[in-house]
């Protein structure tokens, strides 16, 4: 159904989106459809998306078989409360997470969104503890410039200063930080590059729950990539001072660093996993957390033996079956030759966009593409722009970036870098 502009003026009058100022609210463009990489705007134009939905839409829109698993389980019923009741999307995608990721990683809580899988993710950490009697450890550890949601224990191991809910330090825990990883190549790897988190490890390990990050890519917080290397280093201190490791995989897995979780390049196990966005292929909200027997042994042992959470729409049967034709589908497409042929491209295509005066850096990584320029974008130039040019590129800051569906076609992604080259050689 076509969108009317007096629609679109009660939207930006009236609805919030992502970070967005209603009193000035950035452009705002109404999509009628979406097939495959292209989503059909109300204007009439059609954009390649180069956001795959903020990461999530790994097989495109409109998908015959994520809508097919969608159709038939609506058959049978939407939904039903997980409490006290179970069905088999449930436990088939419970099956497929344990068997494509560590063998130790063998129990699995599904949420609904990436913020509530840190949730859990950091209430575990906490339970574990306090079963073993040692509850003096209820801290984090991370590293600056991570992004782990938007709620208030995922916003507390954010960045505290320069990260987006900076303004709401004074009433969240305070945790340990330390400066985020400036090696990007193992080979060129020192030791000081691990210094000031073994320091605060060090001083601190009796306080410490966990360490949480992103590995390898750290998205939200600025598109920035570091070395295998000290992610094994993490591991390390990690099981030398008796501090849990969390990864937080929402961005990175199901392969869009290269490999199916980004732990894979550092052949490390985290002791606790989050994952979501591309679990359901972008259909809908949907989310895990998995974790060690040893860890949901611990908890389960202790008084209750109860992990505290359980949304109302917890392990949602129509998010399931869709997730289960999702990791399906990731097998069946070959996504590795598929992200591979991403990669290769965008190093073709971005990696001369160094030379232009605008840019301070160009990166790729598997199914990632990053162009950082010298100062911020204005969005509400830079928005209609990239529409202008035939795509659906979302910048922050000062990244200019992609992170395109599995599924695109050489020239559509040539659509999406020709429009980063133009418009970093414009702003």
């Amino acid at each position: 159904m076509p969108i009317s502009q007096q629609d679109l003026d009660f939207d930006n009058a009236h609805l919030w989106h992502p970070y967005t100022n209603l009193k000035q609210p950035t452009p705002v463009f109404g999509v009628e459809s979406a097939d495959g990489v292209y989503l059909n705007l109300s204007n009439g134009q059609q954009v390649v998306d180069g956001m795959s939905s903020w990461w999530s839409a790994i097989h495109g829109y409109n998908h015959p078989k994520l809508n097919q698993a969608m159709a038939l389980q609506l058959k049978s019923m939407s939904h039903v409360m997980f409490g006290g009741l179970t069905h088999q999307p449930a436990i088939d995608l419970s099956k497929k997470l344990v068997a494509m990721t560590a063998e130790v990683l063998d129990c699995v809580f599904l949420a609904d969104s990436g913020s509530v899988a840190v949730e859990v993710a950091l209430k575990m950490a906490l339970q574990y503890w306090h079963s073993l009697g040692r509850s003096k450890k209820g801290k984090f550890l991370t590293i600056k410039n991570g992004y782990h949601g938007d709620t208030f224990g995922a916003m507390s191991v954010c960045d505290p200063e320069n990260g987006m809910h900076s303004m709401f330090t004074s009433v969240l825990p305070q945790h340990f930080f330390v400066s985020a990883p400036t090696c990007t190549n193992d080979d060129a790897w020192k030791d000081s590059d691990i210094a000031e988190f073994k320091q605060c490890i060090e001083q601190n390990h009796q306080e410490i729950a966990a360490v949480i990050l992103e590995p390898i890519v750290q998205g939200a917080g600025g598109m920035r990539f570091y070395c295998p290397e000290y992610l094994r280093q993490i591991r390390a201190l990690c099981n030398q001072y008796e501090v849990l490791l969390i990864l937080d995989e929402i961005a990175t897995g199901f392969g869009r660093t290269g490999t199916m979780f980004a732990y894979q390049h550092a052949d490390i196990v985290p002791d606790v996993l989050c994952l979501g966005k591309a679990l359901t292929g972008g259909y809908l909200s949907l989310a895990a957390t998995l974790c060690t027997g040893e860890i949901a042994s611990s908890i389960s042992d202790f008084e209750g033996g109860n992990l505290m959470h359980g949304p109302t729409f917890m392990g949602n049967p129509m998010a399931c079956a869709v997730a289960n034709a999702s990791l399906e589908l990731l097998q069946s497409n070959d996504w590795e030759n598929q992200v591979k042929k991403i990669e290769n491209q965008l190093i073709k295509e971005l990696l001369p966009l160094k030379d232009k005066a605008s840019v301070f850096d160009v990166r790729v990584k598997g199914a990632i593409g990053v162009v950082e320029l010298q100062k911020p974008v204005d969005m509400f130039v830079v928005q209609p722009r990239l529409v202008e040019l035939g795509v659906w590129i979302r910048p922050f800051g000062k990244l200019l970036y992609i992170m395109p569906p599995y599924v695109i076609e050489k020239n559509e992604l040539t659509r999406l870098t020709e429009a980063m080259r133009v418009v970093a050689g414009e702003f």
